[in-house]
C-alpha cells in the first residue's frame, strides 16, 4: 500500500488531482502480483479530502422557505448531497434545475427521500455522478418540497444540505491518463474523506516487460506546436547535431594526420649495402612530457654482434610524440644472431629534451623473431636515474606476463582503441576504425540512450514488488526489465555499426598497393652490382672508405681481436689500399678458419639438433655473400678508376689481384655451400607481409584476406544516420510531450547519469578488465604491422648526376661524455631555478594584486567623508568642558537639531537614515564612593570618587534618584532609572579618553520624532537625570547612508573625571552590510575568491617544505614570516564570516524591532578587527617583497651587510630603547601635570620619538622651566641623535663596506641572469651579460651540444651512397 500526498503524474494537465493519491495491490509469498479486477462486490477505498476545504452548509425551514444556491465547479465530478433533517423520518421531494427554479417538468434530476439504507447518512444522501448533471457546471437551484398528508399545508421541520463535489480516478497506465472505469463515489464520503468503490485494483499494474511511456507519432504536428512553451529538448537535440558536425570536422582533419604516421620509416643512415632488416616499433610513454626533442640514437646488441648507431628520425613527421608509436626500418650487413639488448640515448637537444621511453618492439623481418624490451624509463638529465644513455635487455616471457606490464598494456589499449568515447582522442593511428567512425557511433550510441532513457523516465514504481538484495546493491524487477529492455533497443544496432566499421577493408588496402606496385618497391633496396650506375664520381678516397667500411663491418661481426680503428689505418689521404686489403683478406681467412674449427662440433654433437647445423651454414653463407657482393663492387670501382689514379701503378695492379683473390676465395666457398649465383641478393623481404614460414611456405595472411568487404562501410553509415534520426526525432516528441517542467528534469538527470558512466564507471570497467585479464588471462597482445607501408626520406631526386649520400656526424652517433652531462645537468638545474624564480615572483605579483584588491574593496574611501560630515555635524560649537545643564543645553539644541532633519526620519540634511532610535546611556558612581581627608570631613560631607568597574552604580531608582525602588517592583519594563546590564542592552565595553567603560548603565531612548524626543529630555532634566554622580554620557545611534552604502555607528561621549566638567568625545565607524550589485562588487568577490586559492597554493608548498626541512623549517625568518602570513589570513576570513553573520542579526533585529535602538557596535568591532587584520596582512605581505628582492645584487649585498652588523646593531637598539624609556618616564614626571604632550607616559614617548625627526614645541617645554627643560631635552638631543643613532649608522656603514670587500656572487644572481637572457630571447631583446652562464648555447639549442673526446673510428664524415 502506498499514499502520497502530491499527485505524481502531475506533469499530466488532466484529471484536476487535488486530494491524496493512493495505491494497493496484492502479492503473493513469492512476490508475484495478483491480479484484482472485475470484482463482483465493490472495493471500499477511503481518501482524505485536502485540509482547510471551504464548506457551505445551508439551512432550510421547510415551513416557510426551501430553496437554496449550490454551485457546480467541475463537470467531471460527482455532486454529493448531505442532508440532516430535524425529524427522522422526513420524506421529502427534491429538485435540482439549471440556471432557474426547478419543476417537476423542468429540471435537471429529482428525487424523493429519504432512501433505502441502513443508517440515517446513506438514507439522506444524494449522489449526482456527471451524467446526472448532463454536463453542466455553474449555479444550480435546488428545492426542496415535504411531502405531507391531505389538508396539511405545512410542516415545522428544518433540514440542513452541505454539497461536496468529489470523485474517485485511477491511473491507466495503457492510455497513461486519469480514468473513472469501475470506481465511484460513495454515500459515505465527507468534506474530510472521499469513498470510493471500485471493482479493480489498478493503480500501479505489473507485468513481464515494463510498458514504457508512450507518443503518438500522428501528433508530430500538434506537438512541435508546443514548441515555444517548451524548446528544451528540441534545442538540445539540434545543438548535439550542430556538435556533431563540427567534431567531424576535426575528426576528418585528424584521421589525415594520422595516415601519415603509420608508415615504416626507412632510416636514411642505413647502409644500400646491407640487406639484414629489422622492423623497430618505438613507444613514447603516456607521462606528461614524456615527448622528445632530441636526436635519438640507438644500437642493436646481439649474440653475433652490435650494429651501427643508427639515427630515429623522419623529416616529414615529428617522431616521438607522447603516446606515439613510431616504426623504423633498419638494416645491418649481418644477421645480430639472438637479440640481447638495445641502446638508446640522445644528445638532449631541443626545447623539450626529456624522453620517456615506453616499450621497444624488435622484429626480425627474415625469421619472423619478436624481440621486446621493457624500458619504461626517463632518459633525461633531471628526472629518475638523470640518464641520458641507457641499455636496456631483452625482456623474457615471464617480464612480459609480470602483472605490471599486462595491466598496463591492457589498460592503454583499451583506453585507446576499446573505449569508444576516449578512443576519438587517442586512437591508434594504424587502426581502419578512424575517428570520424569513432565519432559518429558516440553520437548515435549518445541519441540511443537518451531515447531509451525518455521512454522509461517517471515510470511509477509498483510498491508491491520485492527488492533483491545482493549485498551493495539492491534492485526490483521492474528496475532489472527497465535494464533489459533498454539493453534490447540501444545495444544490438550499436554494436552492429561499431563491428562493421571496425572489420570493414579498405576499397584498396596499402598491403595491396604494395604488391601491385612491387617492382617500384624493390628499387628501395638494389643490389651492390647496380650502384656503379649511380657511381658516376668514383675516386681512389671513396674505394678506401668503403674498403674499410667493409673491415670495420667484419671487426665487429666476428669479434676479432685484432684492432682496426683510425689509429691503425691513417687518414683517407695517407692509407695504402693495398694494407686495407690485406686486412679484410686476413679477416676473411679468420672467418673461413673459425667456421672449419667449430663446423665439426656442430655436426657430431649428439644433443645438437640437426638445424643448428643448417643455421650455422647459413650464417657462414650469409656474410660470404655480403664479402662477396661487396668485393665485386669494389673491383667495378677499381675497373672505372685505371692505373692512372692510383699513385703506383704496382699498388693498382696489387690491389686488383687481391679483390680477384678474395673474390674467388669466396665463390669456392660459396658454390660448396650451394649458391650458383653469389652476386644475387639472396634476401629480397621487404614487408612483413613478404615473409614466409619455416617450412619455405608462404603466409596467407594480409589485409585483403578478412574482414568485411569494403562496400559495408555505406551499410554502417546508413545504419548510423537512420539510427541518429530516428533516436533524435522520436527524443523530441517525447520531450515536447513531457512538458517544460518535466524534460527539464529529465534533461539533467540524463546528463548527470551521462557524464558519470564515462567519467566513472567506464573507466572503472575498463580497469577491473585489465586487472582480470592480467591476473587470470596472462595473455601478451601482439601488435600486428602488417598493413603498414615503407617511406623512405628521399633527398634530391631531382638531380641524378650527384649519387645520393649520407652524412654521419660522428659527435651524434657517438653517446655523450660524462663531462658533457655534467654541464648539461648543471645548466638543467640552474634553468628549472630561473624558471622557478619566474614562477615565483609572477605568482606573487598576482597574490599581492589580489590582496589590494580586497583590502580596497573592502573599505570605502567615502567612508572618511561621511565621518567626518556627521563629527561635525554633533561637534559644531561644542566647548571643551560642559557642566550638567550645558551638556542638556546641548542636547535640547545641537543633538536634537541634527538627529531629526529636514526629512522625517533622516539626520542633518536628509542624506543619512536614522536606524531605529537613538539612546542615551549613563554611567555613575556610588554616593560616599571615596575617602575625604579627616581635617576635611567637616566641610565636604560627600565625596564622588572617579569611575570605575568597582565603583559603579548598579542599582534601580524612582524618578529624580531620590527613592530605592521596593524589591517587589517588576524589572520587566525598564526605566531611565533602572540600571540595565550590557547582555540586556547588546552593548560591550567602551574605551574612552580616560577609562575602560562597561557596557551597562542607565538608558533612554529618544525618537523617533524630534516632539518625542524633546518630550524626553525634558522629563529627564525636570527631574535631575544628570547630576553629581554621572561620570559619562553616551549618545549612541546608527545611521544608514543609501547613497554611498554604508552604514555608521554613531558614539558621542561625555565624561568626567568627577572634577564637574564634562569632556566631549565622538567615535564613528562605518561598514557597509549590504554588498553592491554594481560590476565592482563581482569584481572583488572573484578577487576573494583567487586569493583564497593562492592561499590553499602557498599551504601546499609550505607543507611540502616542512616535510623536507622538518624542524629547520622553523629556524628560517622567510618561513615564519610565509605562515604568519597563511595564520592570518584564515583568522581574517574567520573574521570575515563573523562579521557577515553579525551583520545579518543585527539587520534582522532592526526589521523586527524598527521602534528600538539597533545596536551594531558588535558589527563594527568585527569590521574594524576586519580592517586590522587585513592592514597586517598588507604590511607582511609588502615585506615579503624583500625576500624577493634578494635576487637583486645591491639588495643581496645590503642584505648580508646587515646580517654582519646585527650582533653590533642590536646591542646600539637596546641602548636607544633603554634611553627613550629613561627620557619618558622623566619628562612625564616632570610635564605630566601641565602639558598635555607629557600627560601620560605613551604621550611622552610618542613626543620623544617626534623631538628625533625634528618634530617638537620648544616654547611649551621653555616656558615652563627654561632651565630644566633645555638640560633635559637637550641631553637627550646630544647623546641620542648626536652619540648613539650616529654610532648605528657607522656600524652599518662599516659592514656594508666590509661586505663589499669579502662579498661572493651567490647562485642566484647567475640564475637571475638566466633568467633575464631568457626573458629577453623571448621578446627579442639583445642582453649583454658579463657573467658567462655555463652551459650550451641557447641560440644553438637544436644542435648538438656534445663535444667527445674518445677516439673514433673516422674523424671526418662519412659518405654512403643510398642508391
Amino acid at each position: 500500500m502506498l499514499s502520497i500526498d502530491k499527485n505524481p503524474f502531475a506533469w499530466h494537465e488532466g484529471g484536476n488531482i487535488s486530494g491524496v493519491t493512493a495505491a494497493l495491490s496484492l502479492t503473493t509469498t513469492n512476490g508475484s502480483s495478483i491480479a484484482v479486477e472485475n470484482l463482483s462486490e465493490n472495493i471500499k477505498i477511503l481518501l482524505p479530502r485536502p485540509v482547510g476545504e471551504q464548506v457551505n452548509t445551508s439551512f432550510l425551514d421547510l415551513g416557510n422557505f426551501s430553496t437554496t444556491i449550490i454551485e457546480v465547479a467541475s463537470a467531471d465530478s460527482t455532486l454529493v448531497l448531505k442532508m440532516v433533517p430535524s425529524n427522522d423520518p422526513l420524506p421529502f421531494k427534491i429538485l435540482l434545475g439549471y440556471m432557474d427554479f426547478p419543476t417537476e417538468t423542468n429540471n435537471v434530476a429529482m428525487t424523493e427521500m429519504p432512501h433505502d439504507g441502513a443508517t440515517q447518512e446513506e438514507r439522506y444522501t444524494w449522489l449526482l455522478d456527471p451524467n446526472d448533471l448532463k454536463g453542466n457546471t455553474g449555479v444550480h437551484y435546488l428545492v426542496v418540497r415535504p411531502i405531507v398528508g391531505p389538508g396539511i399545508k405545512s410542516i415545522n421541520a428544518t433540514l440542513s444540505i452541505t454539497p461536496i463535489s468529489a470523485a474517485c480516478r485511477f491511473w491507466d497506465e495503457s492510455n497513461l491518463d486519469w480514468s473513472t472505469n469501475g470506481c465511484k463515489v460513495g454515500v459515505h464520503s465527507t468534506h474530510l474523506v472521499t469513498e470510493c468503490l471500485c471493482n479493480h485494483l489498478t493503480f500501479f499494474g505489473s507485468s513481464f516487460f515494463v510498458t514504457p511511456n508512450l507518443v503518438d507519432p500522428s501528433r508530430t504536428a500538434e506537438l512541435f506546436a508546443t514548441f515555444a512553451e517548451n524548446p528544451l529538448v528540441v534545442c538540445f537535440v539540434a545543438s548535439l547535431f550542430g556538435a556533431y558536425v563540427l567534431v567531424v570536422l576535426w575528426a576528418r582533419r585528424k584521421d589525415i594526420k594520422d595516415t601519415v604516421k603509420v608508415k615504416v620509416t626507412v632510416l636514411d643512415d642505413n647502409d644500400p649495402m646491407d640487406e639484414y632488416r629489422y622492423l623497430l616499433s618505438v613507444s613514447t610513454g603516456h607521462r606528461r612530457g614524456a615527448a622528445t626533442s632530441s636526436k635519438v640514437i640507438i644500437t642493436l646488441m646481439g649474440s653475433e654482434g652490435s650494429s651501427e648507431p643508427h639515427h630515429l628520425t623522419d623529416s616529414k613527421k615529428c617522431v616521438f610524440e607522447r603516446g606515439a608509436v613510431d616504426l623504423f626500418l633498419l638494416t645491418t650487413p649481418f644477421p645480430l644472431g639472438d637479440l640481447q639488448s638495445i641502446r638508446l640515448w640522445h644528445n638532449n637537444s631541443g626545447r623539450h629534451p626529456a624522453w620517456y621511453v615506453g616499450n621497444v618492439m624488435l622484429q626480425d623481418l627474415q625469421k619472423e623473431q619478436k624481440c621486446h624490451f621493457l624500458c619504461n624509463s626517463w632518459l633525461t638529465i633531471d628526472i629518475g636515474g638523470c640518464s641520458l644513455d641507457q641499455v636496456f635487455p631483452v625482456s623474457t616471457e615471464v617480464d612480459l606476463k609480470r602483472f605490471s606490464n599486462l595491466f598496463f598494456m591492457k589498460t592503454s589499449k583499451d583506453f585507446s582503441d576499446g573505449h569508444l568515447w576516449y578512443s576519438v582522442i587517442n586512437r591508434p593511428p594504424s587502426s581502419n576504425f578512424t575517428c570520424v567512425q569513432r565519432v559518429s557511433c558516440c553520437f548515435t550510441l549518445l541519441l540511443c540512450t537518451m531515447l531509451t532513457s525518455v521512454i522509461f523516465y517517471g515510470i511509477p514504481t509498483d510498491p508491491s514488488e520485492q527488492t533483491m538484495d545482493m549485498g551493495l546493491f539492491e534492485f526490483t524487477w521492474q528496475q532489472f526489465m527497465i535494464g533489459v529492455q533498454s539493453s534490447l533497443i540501444m545495444f544490438p544496432v550499436n554494436i552492429l555499426i561499431v563491428s562493421i566499421f571496425r572489420n570493414t577493408r579498405p576499397r584498396e588496402t596499402s598491403c595491396c598497393k604494395r604488391k601491385t606496385e612491387k617492382p617500384d618497391a624493390e628499387q628501395t633496396f638494389v643490389s651492390p652490382s647496380n650502384t656503379n650506375n649511380m657511381s658516376v664520381n668514383v675516386t681512389l678516397d671513396t674505394v678506401i672508405m668503403d674498403i674499410k667500411r667493409i673491415a670495420q663491418s667484419l671487426s665487429k661481426t666476428m669479434k676479432s681481436n685484432i684492432p682496426c680503428t683510425e689509429s691503425e689505418f691513417g687518414p683517407a689521404q695517407q692509407v695504402d689500399i693495398n694494407a686495407v686489403l690485406s686486412t679484410v683478406e686476413h679477416f676473411i681467412t679468420m672467418n673461413d678458419k673459425a667456421s672449419d674449427t667449430t663446423q665439426p662440433e656442430l655436426e657430431y654433437s649428439p644433443t645438437m639438433h640437426p638445424g643448428s647445423t643448417l643455421e650455422g651454414i647459413q650464417k657462414k653463407s650469409n656474410k660470404n655473400q655480403y664479402l662477396y657482393r661487396q668485393l665485386c663492387h669494389i673491383d667495378k670501382q677499381l675497373s672505372q678508376l685505371g692505373p692512372s689514379d692510383f699513385p703506383d701503378p704496382h699498388s693498382y695492379s696489387r690491389a686488383l689481384q687481391q679483390v680477384h683473390g678474395m673474390k674467388v676465395f669466396l665463390e669456392d666457398q660459396l658454390f660448396t655451400s650451394g649458391f650458383n649465383n653469389p652476386e644475387e641478393p639472396n634476401q629480397k623481404k621487404l614487408s612483413p607481409e613478404d615473409s614466409t614460414d619455416g617450412d619455405g611456405n608462404q603466409k596467407k595472411r594480409g589485409c585483403c584476406n578478412g574482414g568485411l568487404p569494403w562496400w559495408f562501410i555505406f551499410v554502417g553509415w546508413a545504419l548510423m544516420i537512420a539510427s541518429s534520426f530516428v533516436s533524435g526525432y522520436f527524443t523530441m516528441l517525447y520531450g515536447l510531450k513531457f512538458g517544460k517542467e518535466r524534460s527539464a528534469s529529465w534533461l539533467v538527470s540524463m546528463i548527470v547519469s551521462f557524464f558519470q558512466s564515462i567519467l566513472v564507471i567506464q573507466p572503472l570497467k575498463v580497469i577491473f578488465l585489465a586487472i582480470f585479464f592480467a591476473l587470470v588471462i596472462k595473455k601478451v597482445d601482439e601488435e600486428d604491422f602488417q598493413n603498414v607501408a615503407f617511406e623512405r626520406n628521399y633527398k634530391n631526386l631531382g638531380d641524378c648526376k650527384e649519387p645520393l649520400t649520407v652524412r654521419r656526424d660522428n659527435s651524434l652517433y657517438v653517446p655523450p661524455a660524462a663531462a658533457d652531462i655534467e654541464k648539461m645537468k648543471r645548466y638543467k638545474i640552474m634553468e628549472q631555478k630561473a624558471f622557478a624564480l619566474l614562477k615565483e615572483i609572477l605568482t606573487y605579483m598576482g597574490f599581492m594584486w589580489m590582496l589590494l584588491l580586497v583590502a580596497y574593496g573592502e573599505k570605502d574611501p567615502n567612508a572618511f567623508f561621511l565621518k567626518r560630515h556627521i563629527r561635525d555635524s554633533f561637534s559644531q560649537g561644542t566647548k571643551d568642558s560642559m557642566s550638567p545643564g550645558d551638556v542638556f543645553t546641548w542636547a535640547n539644541t545641537l543633538l536634537l537639531k541634527n538627529l531629526f532633519g529636514v526629512y522625517p526620519g533622516f539626520i542633518t540634511d536628509g542624506n543619512s537614515k536614522l536606524v531605529g532610535n537613538a539612546r542615551l546611556r549613563q554611567l555613575r558612581v556610588q554616593k560616599n564612593s571615596c575617602q575625604i581627608a579627616g581635617y576635611m570631613q567637616q566641610f565636604v560631607p560627600d565625596c564622588h570618587a572617579p569611575y570605575s568597574w568597582d565603583l559603579e552604580d548598579m542599582g534601580s531608582y524612582d524618578p529624580g534618584w531620590n527613592h530605592l525602588v521596593k524589591e517587589n517592583v517588576s524589572r520587566s519594563t525598564f526605566s531611565p532609572w533602572t540600571y540595565q546590564t550590557q547582555t540586556q542592552l547588546r552593548a560591550h565595553p567602551f574605551w574612552g579618553k580616560m577609562v575602560l567603560y562597561r557596557g551597562g548603565g542607565f538608558v533612554a531612548e529618544i525618537g523617533p520624532d524630534s516632539q518625542n524626543a524633546s518630550r524626553t529630555l525634558e522629563y529627564l532634566f525636570r527631574n535631575t537625570w544628570l547630576d553629581a554622580y554621572t561620570r559619562a554620557i553616551f549618545v549612541e545611534f546608527t545611521v544608514y547612508n543609501a547613497n554611498v552604502n554604508l552604514f555608521c555607528i554613531v558614539t558621542l561621549l561625555l565624561e568626567t573625571t568627577a572634577v564637574g566638567a564634562f569632556q566631549f568625545y565622538s567615535e564613528l565607524q562605518s561598514v557597509r552590510l549590504y554588498q553592491s550589485t554594481g560590476g565592482l562588487h563581482i569584481f572583488v568577490l572573484a578577487a576573494e575568491i583567487i586569493y583564497l586559492l593562492f592561499i590553499l597554493y602557498y599551504m601546499f608548498l609550505q607543507a611540502k617544505l616542512m616535510k623536507q626541512q622538518r624542524c629547520a623549517y622553523l629556524r628560517s625568518t622567510w618561513n615564519l614570516l610565509e605562515l604568519s602570513i597563511i595564520l592570518l589570513s584564515w583568522s581574517t576570513l574567520a573574521i570575515y564570516i563573523n562579521r557577515t553573520l553579525l551583520g545579518n542579526r543585527d539587520i534582522t533585529y532592526y526589521q523586527n524591532h524598527k521602534d528600538q535602538f539597533a545596536n551594531f557596535y558588535e558589527t563594527a568591532s568585527a569590521d574594524s578587527l576586519l580592517q586590522y587584520m587585513i592592514a597586517f596582512l598588507v604590511l607582511l605581505s609588502t615585506f615579503k617583497l624583500w625576500h624577493l628582492l634578494r635576487l637583486n645584487a645591491k639588495m643581496n649585498m645590503l642584505t648580508a651587510a646587515l646580517q654582519r652588523a646585527w650582533s653590533d646593531v642590536s646591542g646600539l637598539l637596546l641602548v636607544i630603547v633603554v634611553m627613550f624609556v629613561a627620557y619618558s618616564i622623566s619628562s612625564n614626571v616632570i610635564y605630566g601635570w601641565k602639558v598635555s604632550s607629557y600627560k601620560t607616559l605613551t604621550d611622552a614617548l610618542l613626543t620623544l620619538i617626534s623631538l628625533q625627526i625634528g618634530i617638537f614645541n620648544y616654547n611649551e617645554v621653555l616656558d615652563n622651566t627654561p632651565v630644566l627643560g633645555g638640560l633635559l631635552f637637550g641631553s637627550c638631543i646630544v647623546f641620542m641623535t648626536f652619540v648613539v643613532l650616529n654610532l648605528l649608522l657607522s656600524v652599518i656603514i662599516v659592514a656594508f663596506h666590509q661586505e663589499q670587500i669579502y662579498h661572493k656572487p651567490s647562485d642566484e644572481e647567475e640564475i637571475v641572469d638566466l633568467m633575464l637572457k631568457k626573458i629577453c630571447s623571448l621578446f627579442g631583446i639583445p642582453y649583454e651579460n658579463t657573467n658567462e652562464t655555463p652551459g650550451p648555447d641557447l641560440n644553438k639549442a637544436d644542435e648538438s651540444t656534445i663535444n667527445n673526446s674518445k677516439n673514433i673510428l673516422n674523424n671526418s664524415s662519412i659518405d654512403v651512397n643510398v642508391f
